[in-house]
């Protein structure tokens, strides 16, 4: 844990100085004082600082090396400009709102095979990716139940699952009243089973609709497992709001409020986060490494500079590490470039006894790519084939895109000629991706064509297909072909939901046509099913931003935080650009940001300084 500590001093310095700052409402009771040692750049925590839950009187009192042996004095902001605008573009990064449990050998293959997060997490928003609840709350004690009975080639089925599937208009309370008559036994391995798909399917409505119906029938005995559940199931239907209030009629515990507590980082409450993890507290509940890795989750998020003190928190209680919280840590010193900060917690992982998993060395070898390290994410890759790559064909779907971006279509080949033959749906979905990156679409269809005719009557389950092939047109700004697409799903019912509307906005944005793109993204958020993607609004007022369109762009900020997504600096700073373009003042913004208790960095404060109307000019002053 000494070494994560060591994390603090780089981790501190991203933007602003924070000298003398707090960083979290005050219930939580974390500080981040502290004092400048000028000449390294290093900072260390203040000696005398103490608090209710945190004190920092012997953070430096040991005999291990100084942070700068480990960890180095660069600082984020010193290289934030070379990958993304202050790297707050979170919402596009690869993490699951949920942890993943560290899993290797079978187990990590059949994850890979089920999974579809690690196809293309680091292209997807947060909200589409698939969030399996069980490494949260375990939903049965049946879940090793589930586990035996797995094979590699079948998952598990559930009569009671069918059931509801096949009455999608009924009430689950009268498909399961219909289904107990029938003379079917409620289980508790069938119960989870028929959750853990309904979840699958992101049919939250459904799940918990048969909570409610399995805790009013009295089917099962309601553990503080099944309670968590449902609370998580409120919170995603209906709200944080009526998930607290139901906490209130249940029996308190630590699962229910760490379910809680992920849903609030989900929704980037950082308030209610706070005000939930104090709560933990001041119940004495055990706090989980889980708990702590949702708060690194949600700064990662909102404010990177808080980082260091909940890794000063986890010290202080002695909480270990797990393999998500060093995966944070790696997305976090990638997605600025610090290269060599990032191997440097790679190795700080393996001395404590931690081998990088398949999503870390996925994590090293995308960014590896983006900084321009090609050799070292060639090395990471051949690691991931291992000696083998037919007998290691789970690592086949994640291989195919990052060979793609290393621009090695001869690998592309060789990894889907192993697939080819008998690919799944996920490898299908990979090998179009890696095509359309390369700017092969003709491979990109053929393994389209392969992906549709194989599995023609899982509509569900290909659709990724559709959206990813779609993309590829979108980036490589084929227009026609994307509408002849979307044509083809129209007629064919597929589902289509926001990383359609997504892929489709940004196809209309690549060719010029933001009025339309804007037009498709205004129906989409009017379906009110399911809200269209927090990127699909950040495109179109990207565009709008360059064209110095300030109307435009304010209106989609507004309709951006109509539909529930809360202002961060990327908005900002891409409403500002639109000041900025069309060369006029803008008046109150940073009373606006002070409003969404956003603190600019130093690239947005020289931004605002650029549009501030009561700037003091040369001329003005010589008017004056």
């Amino acid at each position: 844990m000494w070494a994560l500590r060591r994390a603090s001093s780089s981790l501190r310095k991203q933007g602003l100085n924070i000298q003398n700052t707090r960083i979290m409402s005050p219930g939580l009771g974390i500080s981040n004082r502290c004092l400048e040692d000028c000449d390294s750049g290093v900072y260390w925590p203040a000696k005398a600082v103490t608090d209710r839950f945190l004190s920092l009187r012997k953070f430096h009192k040991t005999a291990r090396s100084s942070p700068a042996e480990v960890w180095g004095i660069r600082s984020f902001s010193s290289q934030a400009d070379t990958k993304s605008s202050g790297g707050e573009d979170d919402e596009l990064d690869g993490f699951s709102d949920l942890e993943s449990p560290a899993t290797s050998g079978a187990i990590q293959k059949d994850i890979v095979d089920n999974n579809e997060d690690l196809v293309s997490e680091s292209d997807l928003s947060e909200e589409d990716i698939n969030d399996d609840f069980k490494d949260l709350i375990n939903l049965s004690d049946t879940e090793a139940e589930i586990s035996e009975k797995k094979s590699p080639r079948k998952r598990v089925t559930s009569k009671m699952f069918k059931a509801i599937l096949d009455n999608p208009a009924s009430s689950v309370s009268n498909v399961m009243n219909k289904w107990v008559e029938e003379g079917n036994e409620v289980t508790r391995l069938e119960v989870a089973v028929a959750l853990t798909n309904l979840r699958k399917r992101r049919m939250f409505v459904k799940a918990l609709q048969l909570s409610e119906w399995l805790e009013s029938s009295r089917k099962i005995d309601f553990t503080e497992r099944d309670f968590a559940c449902r609370v998580d199931l409120i919170a995603k239907v209906r709200g944080l709001q009526r998930a607290e209030a139901y906490m209130q009629h249940i029996p308190s515990s630590e699962v229910v409020y760490r379910t809680l507590l992920a849903n609030s980082v989900s929704a980037v409450n950082v308030k209610k986060s706070e005000e939930v993890f104090n709560k933990m507290k001041e119940l004495e509940m055990p706090i989980t490494c889980f708990a702590y890795n949702q708060l690194l989750l949600l700064y990662k998020r909102t404010d990177k500079k808080k980082i260091a003190d909940v890794l000063l928190l986890m010290d202080k209680e002695n909480v270990k590490p797990s393999h998500f919280t060093y995966q944070m840590l790696i997305d976090t010193k990638g997605q600025v470039n610090d290269i060599e900060g990032m191997e440097q917690i790679v190795e700080t992982m393996k001395d404590e006894g931690l081998e990088p998993d398949i999503r870390i060395n996925q994590l090293l070898a995308k960014h590896y790519i983006a900084a321009g390290c090609n050799e070292k994410a060639e090395v990471v890759l051949k690691k991931m084939e291992g000696g083998n790559i037919k007998e290691n064909r789970w690592a086949c779907q994640i291989l195919l895109p990052l060979y793609a971006s290393l621009g090695m279509a001869e690998d592309v080949s060789r990894i889907w000629q192993v697939c080819k033959s008998n690919p799944k749906i996920d490898e299908c979905v990979a090998g179009i991706q890696a095509w359309g990156r390369l700017k092969k679409i003709e491979e990109a269809e053929d393994v389209f064509d392969i992906l549709v005719n194989k599995y023609k009557k899982a509509k569900n389950s290909i659709s990724k297909g559709y959206y990813t092939l779609l993309s590829a047109y979108a980036d490589n700004k084929m227009l026609a072909k994307g509408k002849e697409l979307v044509k083809q799903m129209g007629e064919s019912d597929f589902p289509i939901g926001p990383l359609t509307w997504d892929a489709v906005i940004k196809l209309y944005c690549n060719a010029g046509e933001v009025e339309k793109a804007d037009s498709i993204l205004k129906k989409a958020g009017e379906k009110g099913q399911r809200k269209p993607l927090l990127r699909s609004y950040i495109t179109i007022m990207d565009e709008y931003a360059k064209r110095g369109d300030v109307h435009n762009s304010e209106k989609i900020f507004y309709r951006m935080r109509q539909v529930g997504y809360t202002s961060r600096l990327k908005q900002f700073q891409t409403l500002i650009q639109a000041y900025i373009n069309a060369k006029v003042p803008a008046y109150g913004m940073s009373e606006r940001l002070k409003a969404d208790n956003i603190f600019p960095n130093k690239a947005l404060a020289g931004m605002m300084a650029q549009v501030d109307g009561f700037r003091k000019t040369a001329v003005s002053e010589i008017l004056d």
